[in-house]
């Protein structure tokens, strides 16, 4: 039995920092594919993804010196 909770427990542990720099939960991954020049900043320093995307932007801490957390682009609907 204590053998299966260290694994489980390293199971836990390995996913937890495997994560992805880039997060769109609820989101389009084409909808947060904006040019880091053409980011619009949508939180505050430092928030972290989940607060993030609980505000409904996209989060991606893959590139320095650009907002990390920035507004998605609009899904566009056509009318005929």
């Amino acid at each position: 039995m204590e053998a299966r909770a260290l694994w489980l427990l390293a199971l836990v542990l390995a996913l937890g920092t495997s994560s992805s720099s880039a997060q769109y939960v609820g989101l389009l991954e084409s909808q947060c594919a904006i040019p880091a020049k053409d980011r619009v900043d949508c939180a505050y320093p430092e928030v972290t993804p989940e607060h993030c995307n609980n505000r409904g932007c996209c989060f991606d801490s893959s590139i320095p010196e650009v907002p990390w957390c920035f507004k998605p682009l609009q899904a566009t609907e056509c009318t005929f």
